[in-house]
């Protein structure tokens, strides 16, 4: 018998999951489907109740539904509850458990793939949304020596560094504090590389030992990787390895298998450029 999963999102047309998911179960050799779903803005949990009653054993979530996902889950993991959304459900023994594999996937991307390490850096975060929320735990977790949340309302860095004091070193500013000194790793997770509009950073922020990774990712370098590679950054990453990896994490929550991430990022590289 083969189980089902799916993506659920609006819109949900561009999804790179199930072409993800083919190549983990062709990989592993697991007999599983999985299909991408439009569901109507308020029709999440219905859909999500229909697709379990189904024989449905896990769903990705996406855009705009991952805090409908944290408040319909029976049980959260901890990185869900920190994270305060859900992009991954499993039905398991009549509960629906919901986590959050967005920031193992950043993670995991940046240390196993790209071979960059956390431990004892000085790490610079852009933004303050739902995207930065999501990856704090798992980084502060890799024991970097600071990490600066930035963002242009300053209050939501502060309240952001706030909440996850107790994973390590973290504070909150403004773009305008940012300290005007070279950090070892720069994550943008802003929406500049959408609307082309980078935010203020100091001149010397970023210089030829900096590292910097875009959550966003396309055909082409975005805004925020250009700015790197004019600063002479010594490794610069966009974030199609996340989405993997991320992923990878979902397919090891319902298979218990994890699958290789590398030839993944690749196969789906060559057809971004293609």
């Amino acid at each position: 018998m083969t189980d089902n999963y799916a993506v659920f999102g609006n819109p949900i047309a561009h999804s790179k999951s199930p072409d993800i998911h083919r190549l983990f179960s062709e990989q592993t050799q697991q007999t599983m489907s999985y299909t991408k779903q439009l569901v109507e803005l308020d029709e999440f949990e219905k859909t999500v109740t229909e697709f379990a009653s189904q024989g449905g054993c896990g769903l990705n979530i996406t855009v705009p539904f991952k805090l409908e996902a944290f408040d319909f889950a029976d049980e959260l993991t901890s990185r869900a509850q920190n994270a305060g959304a859900v992009n991954t459900l499993l039905f398991k023994d009549n509960k629906v458990i919901g986590d959050n594999t967005d920031g193992f996937g950043l993670v995991y991307d940046i240390t196993e793939n790209l071979g960059w390490s956390f431990s004892g850096k000085k790490v610079l975060i852009l933004g303050a949304g739902g995207a930065v929320r999501g990856i704090l735990q798992p980084i502060l977790e890799q024991h970097p020596n600071s990490v600066c949340v930035a963002n242009r309302t300053a209050s939501k860095a502060v309240e952001l560094a706030e909440h996850f004091s107790k994973f390590g070193s973290i504070t909150g500013c403004g773009f305008s504090e940012i300290e005007d000194s070279p950090f070892d790793i720069i994550i943008n997770g802003t929406s500049a590389s959408i609307s082309g509009d980078l935010p203020p950073l100091p001149e010397k922020v970023a210089d030829n030992t900096t590292h910097a990774y875009d959550l966003m990712y396309g055909k082409e370098p975005t805004v925020f990787m250009k700015w790197a590679a004019s600063k002479n950054c010594t490794a610069i990453a966009d974030g199609l390895g996340m989405l993997v990896c991320q992923a990878a994490e979902s397919f090891y929550l319902w298979r218990g298998v994890r699958p290789e991430t590398k030839p993944v990022i690749t196969y789906l590289r060559t057809a971004l450029n293609s």
